[in-house]
């Protein structure tokens, strides 16, 4: 099993909302104290990885998937980074944000 965590040290979804349908009213989102992922994965016998910049992370990919058994990697992205597409609460799919 491989898991690839797109680390922005926040609650990325939740933050994201507060960003757009909140004006920025950010509240208990920033995980300043969230834990190593790779020693984490380490410490259950697990293969850890880390990517920090856009370069390395297909080759960080690469090394996870020729890697026998399970692999978390960790991919730290910018804070601000958004994922998309999203549909805001209560609308349907009609209303999905796409960028």
């Amino acid at each position: 099993m491989k898991v690839v965590i797109l680390n922005n040290g926040f609650l990325g979804m939740v933050r994201q909302w507060q960003q757009l349908f909140y004006e920025k009213r950010y509240s208990s989102t920033c995980l300043s104290c969230s834990p190593d992922f790779v020693k984490l994965a380490e410490a259950y016998g697990a293969t850890g990885l880390r990517a920090t910049k856009p370069e390395e992370v297909v080759p960080t990919l690469e090394k996870a998937f020729a890697t026998p058994g399970p692999v978390m990697v960790d991919v730290r992205v910018s804070p601000e980074e958004n994922v998309y597409p999203m549909v805001p609460a209560g609308a349907s799919l009609k209303k999905m944000i796409l960028i």
